[in-house]
């Protein structure tokens, strides 16, 4: 299985609302996108403030590395990425397998 995490940092203008609508559309890319198996998703909530600033993350679950392969340049994906990256000030993606 390989997870692909990431965390993001809202433009500051950013509403909640609109917070929302990125995951939403996020979690809508399961079932659409072979072998993305599950979006795990929420906002920092650590007393240790090592966030460097990141306010939100997630975690997705793929099958195999080839699913995850596939999901990166899948038209849904670029779909949602059009949505959720001009609201983003910084991202950081990390993916390992488990």
């Amino acid at each position: 299985m390989i997870r692909h995490y990431g965390m993001f940092q809202f433009h500051p203008e950013i509403t909640p609302e609109q917070i929302d609508e990125c995951f939403a559309e996020m979690s809508a890319m399961v079932g659409k996108i072979p072998g993305l198996l599950s979006v795990e998703h929420g906002p920092y909530d650590s007393p240790e403030g090592l966030n460097d600033g990141f306010t939100h993350g997630f975690i997705m679950s793929f099958d195999t590395a080839a699913s995850r392969d596939a999901y990166l340049p899948h038209p849904e994906h670029e779909r949602v990425k059009d949505i959720v990256v001009p609201r983003l000030a910084r991202v950081t993606v990390f993916d390992f397998e488990n």
